[in-house]
């Protein structure tokens, strides 16, 4: 809580503005007793009507008065958690930008999208209504407890004693609902994330017809919420009726106490009429008090887990100084580099030297650190020995926007955003003309089918890309990576949904591109990889075989066996006469 009431004095205006209005307020609301007081002893006991005009004219001026500073109160509280929350919100997202990838293997969407919305929200409650009636119930408890026992002390000193136990159950419940919104919070994000896959892979759970298995686990995972809802409610119904209980026994006492001091004259009527006003400006904090104690365990519950994430530094980040902010030729090496993932290898010992503008293919059996080895490029998993350099530099020196901002990446899993074709293709070159988008998308075989379609580029294309072909999809996200004419391009398995004549004339694109780029192509097709200047085969980790395409097809080694299998599958196309459009060997 104190870390967010460190939020809160950011905005020192709001907050001193909107306490002087609740204090005006509040002050407002202990006078008016008083009046009453002097209305029945003075102007009903005494007779003195004189004064009937003048109590009513100020009570009606501290009516209006009392209007006009609640109205403010309220507005600069508001606005004061508004502003915290959305800095919050702002801090939060801008933070999970920065987290490098490994921090999300581990972490699941519905679990942050949770963090986001629902535990932001419930720190908003907390700081528009929880912490301002909680600072205003102690004004109130702590003026109005003063006047009483200045009124009657007696009198007073009976009220109190029978609210006392309230504090304490206060604490306990505070415990209670600490422990069950904790709960609450870590279940909520599991729903989140069942319901996101479930939606999100609907085509798939119908193709499967596993409609009722999921239906059944998000009941149980529902049922779980619930019952965590009825703890919080089964604290409720425990403690709640007490604190109404001792609440209303302490205006029973007073009622019953005034009326004996009344007959002996220990106290005048209006004193009591004013106690009975006083007392309860007691008994509603601590009616309120429960619900508060809700509130203020939501909220150390939902901040505590959003500050976890806060507080989580990136593993991966820019050097304090760096001195290469130039740009980048594209000279690439791997010395004696081995990376593990979870403790498990991945890599080892891979020791590469690529120079500018080479077109390198990197092939081998899955799980075999093809991907891994290209993520070390641009940071986004550092190596556990060795080092990565690019133009004789090591990667961990470069700043990271400079180094990622030079680099197009198509990756192996295509993603596409909810919107049209060309910002989707803008993504990679936000000032990017028509005629630009026109050419990088002629070059990845996708204008013609851009074209066909009735809004052309501004058609808006459905969630990850829904709607398209997996082909169709892929060729996009090609020529986002066309569009961004980086001095380092990286195909990461980019054409494996491609027929093999849109491949090779993509590919036969890429090669001709005049841009100089250092290219690495991911591929398990022989036809994808066999122009490239370098071939790379891995296997457990480390480079098996390398070379140019003749050189390996001499070795006959493992590109051989692959090169063998995959022509014998082209041979037996030619022999029904399947007319293949290009020749396999060229």
């Amino acid at each position: 809580m104190l870390r967010i009431l460190g939020y809160v004095l950011k905005h020192k205006k709001l907050l001193i503005i909107g306490t002087l209005c609740m204090l005006l307020v509040i002050g407002i609301d202990q006078i008016t007793p008083l009046l009453q007081m002097a209305l029945v002893d003075r102007v009903i006991g005494e007779g003195k009507t004189y004064l009937f005009k003048y109590v009513i004219g100020t009570m009606f001026v501290l009516t209006v008065s009392k209007s006009i500073f609640g109205f403010v109160k309220e507005f600069t509280y508001d606005l004061m958690s508004v502003s915290v929350h959305r800095t919050l919100k702002n801090e939060l997202f801008k933070h999970l930008e920065t987290l490098e990838f490994s921090y999300y293997d581990h972490m699941n969407t519905g679990e942050l999208m949770s963090r986001i919305n629902e535990d932001l929200e419930n720190v908003w409650q907390t700081i528009g209504f929880g912490l301002r009636m909680f600072v205003e119930n102690i004004f109130y408890f702590t003026f109005s407890t003063i006047i009483i026992f200045v009124l009657d002390w007696r009198l007073a000193s009976i009220c109190v004693v029978i609210m006392i136990p309230i504090g304490f159950i206060a604490v306990k419940i505070d415990k209670l609902f600490g422990i069950s919104y904790g709960k609450l919070s870590d279940q909520t994000a599991i729903i989140n994330t069942t319901a996101q896959e479930a939606l999100s892979g609907i085509r798939l759970v119908k193709a499967f017809a596993r409609e009722k298995h999921e239906i059944n686990k998000f009941l149980q995972l529902n049922r779980c919420f619930y019952d965590i809802n009825m703890e919080i409610t089964h604290i409720d119904s425990k403690y709640l009726p007490l604190i109404e209980f001792l609440t209303n026994l302490s205006s029973v006492a007073m009622i019953i106490l005034g009326g004996v001091f009344i007959s002996k004259g220990h106290i005048s009527m209006g004193v009591l009429v004013a106690f009975s006003n006083y007392i309860w400006s007691l008994i509603w904090p601590m009616r309120q008090l429960g619900w508060l104690m809700d509130i203020l365990s939501r909220n150390e519950a939902s901040a505590k887990k959003v500050f976890d994430i806060i507080d989580r530094p990136s593993n991966i980040q820019s050097p304090a100084k760096s001195a290469y902010n130039k740009s980048i030729e594209g000279t690439i090496a791997f010395k004696n580099v081995s990376f593990k993932y979870d403790a498990e290898k991945v890599l080892e010992n891979i020791n590469l030297t690529i120079p500018q503008g080479s077109k390198v293919a990197i092939m081998g059996t899955t799980g075999s650190g093809k991907s891994s080895l290209i993520q070390l490029i641009g940071r986004y998993y550092d190596v556990d020995k060795g080092e990565v350099t690019i133009d004789n530099v090591n990667v961990k020196y470069y700043d990271l926007n400079t180094l990622r901002q030079q680099m197009a990446i198509v990756p192996q899993d295509t993603f596409l955003f909810s919107d049209t074709i060309a910002n989707n293709l803008r993504f990679s070159h936000p000032e990017a003309t028509l005629d630009e988008l026109r050419e990088v998308c002629q070059k990845a075989c996708i204008l013609e089918f851009i074209e066909s379609l009735p809004d052309g580029f501004n058609t808006e294309i459905g969630e990850r890309g829904l709607g398209l072909s997996g082909g169709q999809k892929q060729r996009l996200a090609i020529a986002r990576a066309f569009l961004r004419k980086a001095p380092i391009l990286i195909l990461d398995d980019a054409t494996s949904a491609l027929d093999m004549e849109t491949e090779h004339t993509l590919l036969s694109n890429l090669y001709a591109l005049e841009e100089i780029c250092t290219t690495f192509i991911i591929a398990h097709r022989i036809s994808a990889v066999k122009n490239a200047d370098l071939i790379i085969y891995l296997e457990d980790g480390m480079i098996k075989e390398y070379g140019t395409h003749d050189n390996l097809l001499k070795q006959k080694g493992c590109y051989y066996n692959i090169f063998c299998k995959q022509y014998e599958d082209f041979n037996q196309l030619e022999k029904r006469g399947v007319k293949i459009g290009y020749s396999f060997y060229s």
